[in-house]
């Protein structure tokens, strides 16, 4: 008789170290956008959709203020204080709340919370790469769905879902092309999903969103019971405090509390948070800011031989003629040489395209003189 052997005993028998959970190797690591040039070259950039305004005068008073109060002392567990203001500035019941480490840490944990081996969850083929990241983490299955010229498509999504679905992940608008779908796409997404699938819908960029049918997805969220709203700071202006956030039911709420890390979000960030949130004014001026310089940049470098994405978020992608890459790259390194610091996104199936953040007039107007060169008509009367 043959007897079953154990994960670890048979690790014992084919390793002499610690090995990891399946597929934990498989996955492609996060690649951030870059942030240097060649030496002695001044750096803008461009890669990582930052805020070109920095942060509230207020959100960095609160920051300062609770660095000068002490760092001795754990924060309050909950992020109350955060969540509060959250309710407040959104309409929102702060109980519904789950704030974390960076939008990152919200899904890391639905997936945790929610998929696990045989599972599968359903994404855009275009979708934000940490979609995959945590579904292999979990121990699930990857289903891309394809788009529609670069666009989430509800019925390829609805079509990828089977028996052995339990998340979808929706980014909308999406990163890396800037599209979205309108309330009635989503809508119609959520209407065609079982129950007992988890609708994730990430509305990172909602702040610059000027499309009249967008909806960021609080009011599906009050209406269903299989829909989580997650949300970020990081393109507000406070990226290095890792601040994200999640509007859900009480009982995915409860779970994601149960499993979170006691003091996931920290003191100087829970105040900084709750300070940029309320400070409307500020936040206004940045969807402006970037309304104005995402429309100028698009119609700048549109042409035969650039095609830019008409896009909802912070950021355009421009596609370049020849599906190799081979022109993409090189635009990269010539904006490169001018320390012009953009995202390369072959790593999302786009070799041909580069990802560039809303910046400065002065960005924005150095980005269009490099990419003439390669077919851009520049400013048009």
């Amino acid at each position: 008789m043959v007897r079953p052997v154990s994960r670890q005993q048979f690790q014992a028998q084919m390793s002499d170290r610690p090995q990891p959970q399946p597929g934990i190797l498989e996955i492609a690591a996060y690649v951030p956008g870059r942030s240097t040039a060649g030496p002695g070259v001044k750096v803008t950039k461009l890669s990582s959709n930052e805020s070109p305004l920095g942060a509230s005068p207020k959100a960095i008073a609160a920051a300062e203020a609770a660095i000068a109060g002490g760092l001795e002392i754990y924060p309050e567990g909950s992020s109350r204080l955060l969540r509060e203001a959250l309710g407040e500035v959104h309409g929102l019941d702060p109980a519904r709340i789950v704030c974390g480490n960076g939008s990152d840490d919200i899904l890391h944990l639905l997936a945790q919370a929610y998929l696990g081996e045989g599972d599968e969850a359903v994404m855009s083929q275009f979708g934000f790469s940490v979609y995959p990241i945590v579904t292999r983490a979990a121990g699930a299955q990857i289903v891309m769905a394809p788009e529609a010229d670069y666009t989430a498509d509800v019925d390829a999504i609805l079509a990828a879902v089977t028996e052995r679905t339990q998340m979808v992940f929706l980014a909308n608008p999406n990163n890396p092309t800037g599209t979205y779908i309108s309330e009635a796409e989503l809508d119609r997404l959520h209407a065609g999903l079982r129950e007992d699938i988890l609708l994730v819908v990430d509305s990172a960029y909602a702040e610059y969103v000027t499309a009249a049918d967008y909806a960021v997805g609080a009011a599906l969220v009050e209406r269903a019971k299989n829909v989580v709203m997650v949300r970020t700071f990081s393109k507000m202006g406070l990226a290095a405090l890792r601040i994200g956030w999640m509007y859900g039911p009480p009982e995915i709420v409860d779970a994601l509390n149960r499993i979170r890390g006691p003091f996931n979000v920290n003191l100087p960030a829970q105040l900084a948070g709750a300070a940029a949130a309320r400070d409307t004014e500020f936040t206004e001026a940045l969807r402006l800011h970037n309304a104005r310089w995402r429309d100028w940049l698009t119609a700048a470098l549109s042409s035969n031989a650039l095609r830019v994405v008409q896009s909802q978020a912070n950021f355009v992608m421009v596609l370049f003629p020849d599906e190799e890459g081979r022109r993409a790259r090189d635009a990269f390194a010539a904006l490169l040489d001018q320390g012009l610091v953009v995202r390369e996104i072959g790593v999302y199936g786009i070799g041909n395209g580069l990802r560039i953040s809303i910046g400065s007039e002065a960005a924005m107007r150095a980005v269009v003189d490099v990419l003439k060169g390669f077919g851009a008509p520049g400013e048009r009367p």
